[in-house]
């Protein structure tokens, strides 16, 4: 039974991989979709938790995959976990800064590298709006997460822990009076 979780981490992990482009947060739609619509493996509560979780903790941002994995089948799930979600992406990246690297002089070269820019913010842009659902969807905190994307726009280099501790105030306060 064990063996079949497993392989099943590792079928819904290893694809993932490769789509994430910008990174783990361009996937979390997809994690969601598979962790609670697809494989039941948590409830949409748990799945705000781990994600809640998974970005107060230090380290990369698809931490989440790995609780995810350890919520589902203990340490040896977390390792099968990450290890499918970071091998593959890890070889083919490898491979093509190689290949990328050789053709710099060829004129191709500056479209692709501008077009993947926008690909991974609209992948980055689906998580954070799954993730919104997710979290019970109420006005207040799409208020915020409005205020914090248009303050971060025009202050890109803002540090964001003091904006994280005021919108989490805010959504408590909002949560205890209204």
């Amino acid at each position: 039974m064990r063996d079949n979780l497993y392989l099943r981490l590792i079928a819904v992990f290893a694809p993932l991989s490769l789509l994430s482009i910008g990174g783990g947060q361009s996937v979390v739609a997809d994690i969601h979709t598979q962790s609670v619509e697809i494989q039941h493996w948590v409830t949409q509560a748990q799945f705000v938790d781990l994600f809640a979780l998974s970005r107060a903790a230090p380290g990369p941002g698809a931490l989440l995959t790995t609780l995810i994995g350890w919520h589902v089948a203990g340490w040896l799930g977390a390792l099968i976990a990450s290890i499918a979600l970071f091998a593959p992406s890890s070889v083919l990246a490898y491979i093509a800064t190689r290949a990328w690297h050789r053709h710099r002089d060829k004129p191709w070269y500056q479209i692709v590298q501008r077009a993947l820019a926008p690909l991974a913010t609209g992948l980055i842009l689906s998580s954070a709006f799954t993730v919104l659902r997710a979290a019970s969807g109420t006005l207040s905190l799409w208020l915020i997460a409005v205020l914090s994307a248009v303050l971060f726009y025009r202050r890109p280099k803002l540090n964001p822990i003091p904006i994280l501790l005021v919108a989490g105030i805010v959504q408590v306060a909002a949560q205890l009076w209204l």
